[in-house]
């Protein structure tokens, strides 16, 4: 998809909607002004046939006619104008009339009508006559001849026809539509540049804030929004969320670091051991008793080895997503511990230890059933290995409001308070002289915590010294079910 630009989206936007208010605008001004000069137009019409009627005179004939008096007619060269009598003989008209013209005939064949009335002696109308666009005026009026006499004088009607080209009319109003036009694009180009101006300006913090993120690099974490940006309350969300993710990417990268740290020590120390006892073999002949005691150290070495990295790469799986069971909160498991007592029976035998369980039944919670078990395995297994001969390991799963609890205690020689902030740390033992003994690589609680923050869990230790041990771990429940408690010995 081809890149665009919020700026110039937000201007054209913007832009588009004033050119269409701009229209909107001139075409109302148009009829507005249509409408107020016509009107005007009208009564400058009504004005001039009035005019006329005011030169139509007694004729002082016989038959006390009237006549149009030329001394009192003055109009502009462009208007044209007819006075006819009752009877319809002209009194008067201009030179340039163009009333019996074929023109107007066909105009008025073709049904010219009136237009508007100031009164109801006169009336307008608009016709095209010899290619030109007139306005029209018809009016009726009365005359008396000799109004001293008798009777009140005599009556005369006449009938004005006034008319005058439309054109300087219709020059005013689109001279007056032009100037609102003209005006609309002048604010238009004006609105553009300033909307680019203050757009610009009002993305300045956006684009430092993007220059500060762009330095942060697996080299260099340190990000410090500018000050523009900071005060700016649009971005302080982008701030925040910017602040979390590379917070989170520093610790990520950071753990990475030193897991591979951790690793490649752990891996070289088990390394140099096998290669010192392959040495210490090889230094001088030894019997057939010796080579095999020998080679079997050799073998437990590579075991451990090979346990340490099958450890690395189960944590590596649970904390990338790549595990069998996936992170899905639909999946939920019964948490019923004894299968997995009853497979860690024979460990706990050799050590002349017991395993208690008291579990709900039906006590469903959101983890993976896989992963629940293998988070059992090693709690238990830890359990039992720092447990002394004739103690006893205690297994209870329980409801705890919301939340599934499993709590693991153990009779051992506890942890030391300074020691238990690290206990979930990789490749950390608080005691390394017994980890020969027990085979322990320090990646047992670690997977563990993995396992439980995937789930949306929580893991906790308490410890004594010389007292034991409780590792308390907390699902959220997948189910509202009713629960029954039993117990068992193993």
């Amino acid at each position: 998809m081809k890149p665009y630009s919020i700026t110039r989206r937000l201007i054209a936007t913007v832009l588009l909607i004033e050119l269409a208010s701009a229209l909107c605008v001139t075409a109302v001004a148009l009829i507005y002004e249509k409408h107020t000069h016509f009107r005007s137009f009208d009564i400058l019409l009504r004005g001039r046939a009035d005019s006329m009627l005011g030169a139509v005179q007694d004729a002082e004939d016989v038959n006390d006619n009237v006549m149009l008096d030329g001394t009192e007619v003055s109009v502009p060269s462009e208007d044209m104008y007819e006075v006819r009598d009752a009877g319809g003989r002209v009194l008067g008209r201009s030179a340039n009339w163009l009333g019996d013209s074929g023109q107007f005939k066909q105009d008025a064949r073709d049904g010219i009508r009136p237009h508007s009335s100031d009164s109801s002696h006169a009336s307008f109308y608009t016709a095209s006559l010899n290619g030109r666009n007139y306005r029209l005026i018809r009016i009726e009026g009365l005359r008396i001849v000799d109004p001293g006499d008798k009777g009140g004088g005599i009556r005369r009607y006449v009938a004005i026809c006034y008319g005058s080209p439309t054109k300087r009319v219709w020059n005013a109003v689109l001279r007056t539509v032009g100037f609102y036009a003209l005006s609309s694009l002048a604010v238009l180009a004006a609105t553009g540049v300033l909307m680019s101006w203050l757009l610009n300006r009002g993305l300045a913090p956006l684009r430092e804030l993007a220059a500060g993120a762009a330095q942060v690099s697996v080299t260099s974490w340190e990000f410090s929004p500018p000050e523009s940006a900071r005060m700016t309350k649009e971005l302080t969300p982008l701030i925040v969320a910017l602040d979390t993710v590379l917070l989170g990417l520093k610790r990520s990268f950071e753990q990475q670091r030193g897991f591979v740290g951790d690793a490649a020590h752990e891996l070289k120390t088990g390394v140099a051991v096998l290669k010192s006892s392959l040495q210490l073999l090889g230094m001088k002949p030894r019997t057939p008793r010796e080579y095999e005691v020998g080679l079997e150290r050799c073998l437990d070495d590579c075991a451990r080895m090979e346990q340490m990295v099958a450890q690395m790469l189960t944590l590596a799986r649970v904390e990338e997503g790549e595990a069998k069971a996936t992170a899905d909160f639909k999946t939920s498991v019964d948490l019923r511990v004894e299968e997995v007592a009853a497979q860690l029976e024979p460990m706990a035998i050799a050590n002349g230890t017991a395993i208690v369980t008291r579990s709900y039944l039906s006590l469903v919670a959101r983890v993976d059933p896989e992963l629940f078990k293998l988070l059992c395995v090693n709690l238990l297994t830890n359990a039992l290995q720092h447990s002394p001969l004739g103690s006893t390991v205690s297994v209870d799963v329980q409801r705890c409001g919301a939340m599934a609890e499993l709590r693991i205690s153990d009779e051992g020689d506890g942890i030391a308070a300074e020691d238990l902030s690290h206990v979930f740390e990789r490749f950390y033992r608080s005691d390394p002289s017994r980890s020969r003994r027990t085979g322990g690589t320090g990646l047992g609680l670690a997977i563990c915590k993995a396992i439980v923050e995937r789930f949306n869990g929580t893991i906790e230790i308490v410890s004594k010294l010389n007292e034991g041990t409780t590792v308390a771990v907390y699902f959220p429940l997948a189910n509202e079910a009713g629960a029954e408690t039993g117990d068992s010995s193993l």
